[in-house]
């Protein structure tokens, strides 16, 4: 089977460039799409640049978010090889060398839909998390509270780990992953009514209720430079908008919150959001 990576860039050559540079050497890999999701500057003309016989630089219709881009691409790499493994990644993730490849395509089997290293993140470690209900999700909109009830609610103890090298979870973070084409395709690809956010919870739904594997390889990890990109384009009020869109589009469609659980997560929401702005808008 084939072993391929698709990044996606929006309005940040620079990093996806870096990215390129990070991982063009890795024999391991067959294929590299750069997808430019429809920039608004000149990165699809600076990535062009570094197209050969093994990157493959091509740009979306148009921007209709990170669901949308990946389905893109792995629609385009379907096309060539068929049944293949797809490395999603974010433009921001360094890899330190080829091995972490190597671990997750000699770890990956028929079981699995999706493998993931483990991620780390400024110091802490992402290993993947539990498919939130639409009460856990209200609760966790309150602003202070959610500290609390994050751990509580969505990790998995570290003795879940200890000892183990390929670990079942219900969800990956979605900056760096290994999917399975023909199980992407098995659930319908991404859902593209979401422009950003909430994609990792509702592709482990679909795949869920599909009786389809999660893993987390724990010999292999990268680090994520969380965020750069989506800083450059969006400021933190509006990326909480978009997130708390996407939370209930995904808990009315996919968890069925009935009446009083949507009532909850909008109120939870407007609390917040009105907390939020006041900080941005007035006290900055």
């Amino acid at each position: 089977m084939k072993n391929c990576i698709l990044v996606i860039n929006y309005n940040d050559y620079p990093t996806t460039i870096q990215f390129i540079e990070n991982v063009k050497n890795f024999k391991c890999l067959d294929y590299i799409v750069v997808l430019d999701n429809c920039s608004t500057d000149d990165s699809f003309s600076k990535l062009k640049a570094y197209e050969n016989d093994l990157i493959h630089v091509i740009q979306s219709e148009k921007n209709k978010g990170y669901a949308y881009a990946i389905n893109y691409g792995a629609k385009y790499l379907m096309k060539i090889f068929g049944d293949c493994n797809i490395i999603v990644s974010n433009s921001d993730i360094i890899i330190k060398n080829e091995k972490t490849i190597l671990d997750l395509i000699h770890s990956k089997n028929d079981e699995m839909a999706i493998l993931a290293p483990v991620i780390n993140e400024h110091g802490k470690l992402d290993r993947g998390w539990k498919i939130p209900s639409p009460i856990q999700d209200s609760l966790m909109n309150l602003i202070y509270l959610h500290r609390f009830l994050k751990p509580l609610f969505l990790y998995y103890n570290d003795d879940y780990y200890n000892g183990k090298n390929l670990v079942e979870v219900e969800a990956v973070t979605g900056c760096f992953f290994m999917i399975d084409s023909k199980h992407l395709e098995e659930v319908g690809f991404f859902d593209e009514n979401t422009f950003l956010y909430y994609e990792e919870n509702i592709i482990a739904k679909k795949l869920k209720d599909k009786d389809l594997k999660t893993y987390i390889d724990c010999n292999a990890c990268v680090i994520h430079n969380h965020s750069v990109s989506i800083n450059k384009s969006l400021n933190r009020l509006n990326k909480y908008v978009q997130l708390k869109k996407s939370q209930y589009y995904f808990q009315t469609v996919y968890n069925h919150a009935n009446i009083f659980e949507r009532f909850l997560l909008k109120l939870t929401y407007y609390m917040s959001y009105g907390i939020f702005y006041i900080a941005y808008k007035f006290v900055q």
